[in-house]
C-alpha cells in the first residue's frame, strides 16, 4: 500500500527519519513540488471526471477546446 503524508517542511527531516526507522516501511521518497504539483492537477481531475460522470458538472468537448484555439 502506498500512502502520501504531508509534513511541514521545517519537520520534514525528523518525519523522514521517524518513517525510514519503522521496520515495516519499504522506503521512503520525498516529493518535488513539479511531482506534488501534478498530484494536485490529477486529483482535481479525476474529481471533476466523477462530478461528471455523477450529471453535477458539464464539461466542454473536445471541439469546444479547439475552438478556444
Amino acid at each position: 500500500m502506498k500512502v502520501l503524508i504531508d509534513i511541514p517542511d521545517d519537520e520534514a527531516t525528523f518525519g523522514m527519519k521517524v518513517l525510514n526507522s519503522l521496520s515495516f516501511v519499504k522506503k521512503v521518497k520525498p516529493m518535488s513540488m513539479a511531482t506534488v504539483d501534478l498530484w494536485e492537477d490529477l486529483k482535481e481531475a479525476t474529481n471533476e471526471v466523477r462530478l461528471h460522470k455523477e450529471g453535477k458538472l458539464k464539461l466542454k468537448t473536445a471541439q469546444d477546446l479547439l475552438n478556444e484555439l
